[in-house]
């Protein structure tokens, strides 16, 4: 039924929609990188990459700084509370 309405032009964004969730599920990968990245920019959180083991983090702009080793970060929250 997509594929009819988008060969006759015809819009049915909940149909294609469901259909773009349904086919996420039979992913053995999700695409989360692009959720991963936008976390990593706005919060300082880490991604994990398929290629190499680890998490990762990017100083993506001049302003951004390195958030340093995991253990640090999370004894420094301990420390405010």
């Amino acid at each position: 039924i997509v594929t009819l309405c988008i060969a006759s032009g015809v819009a049915c964004p909940s149909l294609s929609a469901s259909l773009c969730y349904f086919d996420s599920y039979r992913r053995e990968d999700l695409p989360a990188n692009l959720t991963q990245a936008q976390r990593d920019f706005f919060g300082g959180h880490t991604y994990e990459r398929i290629d190499q083991e680890g998490p990762f983090h990017c100083a993506w702009t001049k302003k951004h700084k390195a958030i340093g080793d995991l253990k640090d970060r999370s004894a420094g929250e301990k420390s405010r509370l």
